[in-house]
C-alpha cells in the first residue's frame, strides 16, 4: 500500500499549523487591540472570510496569484527559480489560507475572555502593550488558543479543495490523503479507499479529542476567573 499520501499530509499539516498558530495569534492580537469598532468588523470579515468561501473558490484566487503567469509565481520563478504552484509547497499555501481562519478566530476568542481586570492591573503597574499580551493575556488564553491549534491542524490535514486547485494530484508530491482518497474511488480501488479513510478518520477522532480537553481545560480557567473576580 502507498503511504507518500500519509506522509505528504502530515508534513504538510505539521508545517501549515507551525505557520498558522503564529499568524493567527498574531492577526487575532492585533485585530483584539484596534480601537475602531468599524475597522475592527472589516478586518475580522476579510480574516474569516477563507472560511466561508468554498475550498475551490480560495484555490482559484491562489492559482490566479502564485501561477507561473501570475505576479507572484513569475517572480518566484524567475528569479528564484522555483515554481510554487503544482509543487508541495502548494499543499502547505493551500492548508494554510484554509485552517488560517480556525486558527485566527480561537485565539480572538480566548483573548476576548481574559478578564480585563487583569489587563487594566498590568497597565496601572507600568507595563507596556507588549509584556502585557506576553505575561497576562497570552498565559490566560493558552487552552483556547491551543484548542484553535488542533482544529486549524485537522482542517488542513483534511483540505481538498485549494489543494487540488493550486497543487494539483501528482503521486509522490501533491497528493496529500483526501486526494488519495478520491482518487482511490475515481479508479474504483474501494480497498484503498477504505485504507486512507481509516487512517484520516482515526487521526480526526483524536484531533476531536485533543480539542475537546483543551476546551474543558480553558471553560475550567474561565469558571476560576469568575470566582477571582467575585
Amino acid at each position: 500500500m502507498d503511504v507518500s499520501p500519509i506522509l505528504i499530509s502530515m508534513k504538510t499539516a505539521s508545517v501549515t499549523i507551525v505557520i498558522t498558530f503564529f499568524l493567527g495569534v498574531a492577526a487575532a492580537r492585533w485585530v483584539v487591540g484596534l480601537r475602531s469598532k468599524h475597522l475592527r468588523t472589516i478586518m475580522d470579515g476579510l480574516l474569516t472570510l477563507p472560511l466561508v468561501l468554498p475550498p475551490t473558490v480560495a484555490g482559484f484566487f491562489l492559482l490566479y496569484i502564485f501561477g507561473v503567469k501570475r505576479p507572484v509565481g513569475e517572480f518566484f520563478l524567475n528569479y528564484f527559480g522555483y515554481k510554487i504552484a503544482f509543487s508541495w509547497s502548494a499543499t502547505v499555501l493551500a492548508a494554510t489560507v484554509v485552517a488560517f481562519p480556525l486558527m485566527y478566530r480561537s485565539a480572538r476568542g480566548a483573548f476576548e475572555q481574559v478578564d480585563e481586570n487583569l489587563i487594566f492591573a498590568g497597565r496601572t503597574l507600568g507595563l507596556s502593550e507588549r509584556e502585557i499580551f506576553w505575561k497576562i493575556m497570552m498565559p490566560n488564553a493558552v487552552p483556547g488558543v491551543l484548542s484553535g491549534g488542533v482544529l486549524a491542524f485537522a482542517r488542513g490535514l483534511g483540505e481538498f479543495g485549494a489543494t487540488a486547485m493550486i497543487a494539483g494530484n501528482i503521486a509522490g508530491k501533491t497528493r496529500t490523503l483526501p486526494l488519495a482518497i478520491y482518487s482511490a474511488v475515481s479508479a474504483g480501488d474501494m480497498d484503498k479507499a477504505w485504507y486512507y479513510v481509516a487512517i484520516i478518520m482515526v487521526i480526526s477522532f483524536l484531533t476531536v479529542v485533543g480539542m475537546n480537553y483543551f476546551s474543558g481545560k480553558e471553560k475550567k480557567q474561565a469558571k476560576r476567573g469568575q470566582r477571582h473576580v467575585s
